[in-house]
């Protein structure tokens, strides 16, 4: 039973996290995903001592908090003149740093160390299930990654076409009345929730890969964005259930295998896309040479 749970939780936190990398990668802010991972460190640490609970709730508080601080700095610091990938580079390093320096000195005692932080325990989560009374209802990273899954699909839905338009025009967004930079923040939002809500199960830096890689494999494969959304979600299950069996047949990292999986899917997209792959663009060219 627990294969089923780890491979539900990892296609769980890839389904989550792909619907928003679609978007970060349309709007080229795939770093912003990368920095908004890893800024939440600090904000999860601070959730924590203030409130004394590890509660998934009250983390995702702290952390989307510090997703939002950490968009507005970079935001300033390139209206200020820094460029955009030196203030991404600047915020999310000095943010994640604060994090590993609070964690190691407030939370020595406590089951939030470095490695689960930065690789992730996902092995582990089915024993760690919530209770109603005397009952078990599943482990908790289901019910955390699964809401913030809802939460996601159920915000895309009613704001799709606001999304999409903002996504690819702002400025025509922007003539048509649609606040823009709300639902900027609002994405930022949905992915500060999502990666504290894989946090202890996929790690801050593995989560980078599940936001970012799927999208971008679903981009070489689709030109519609419902379709790319769609084909994300796939890949990410797809990754999830591979790597679980890679992982187990290797004795490797479960996280690390399921992300490594989705880089290999990339790559076969990246060659063999059947309009964007490098070979089918190479052997096109060859045939029209002999053509002409």
């Amino acid at each position: 039973m627990n294969h089923f749970w780890i491979i539900l939780i990892g296609a769980l936190v890839g389904s989550s996290c792909s619907i928003l990398g679609c978007f970060l990668v349309l709007r080229k802010m795939s770093m912003i995903g990368d920095a908004i991972s890893h800024s939440v460190l600090p904000g999860i640490v601070i959730a924590f001592l203030i409130s004394g609970s590890r509660e998934s709730l009250v983390m995702m508080f702290g952390a989307a908090a510090i997703g939002l601080v950490t968009v507005f700095l970079i935001q300033m610091f390139q209206n200020s003149g820094v460029q955009a990938d030196a203030s991404i580079g600047v915020v999310f390093t000095a943010l994640f740093a604060v994090g590993v320096v609070l964690i190691s000195l407030y939370t020595r005692q406590v089951d939030l160390d470095l490695d689960c932080v930065l690789y992730g325990e996902i092995a582990y989560a089915p024993w760690d299930t919530l209770h109603i009374g005397e009952t078990s209802i599943g482990p908790k990273a289901v019910w955390g990654v699964g809401a913030s899954f809802l939460l996601n699909i159920v915000v895309i839905s009613l704001f799709y076409k606001q999304f999409k338009i903002s996504t690819f025009d702002p400025a025509l967004a922007a003539s048509l009345g649609i606040p823009v930079v709300f639902f900027h923040y609002l994405l930022m939002s949905l992915v500060s929730i999502s990666t504290v809500a894989s946090f202890e199960s996929v790690g801050a830096i593995l989560v980078v890969g599940m936001i970012i890689v799927p999208a971008a494999t679903a981009y070489l494969l689709t030109d519609k964005l419902s379709r790319m959304i769609i084909i994300s979600i796939v890949l990410s299950i797809v990754s999830s259930l591979l790597g679980y069996y890679v992982a187990y047949l290797l004795d490797a990292s479960i996280g690390g295998t399921m992300v490594a999986v989705t880089g290999v899917l990339f790559i076969v997209a990246l060659f063999f896309s059947p309009k964007h792959g490098v070979l089918i663009k190479k052997w096109s060219r060859k045939k029209l040479l002999q053509q002409n």
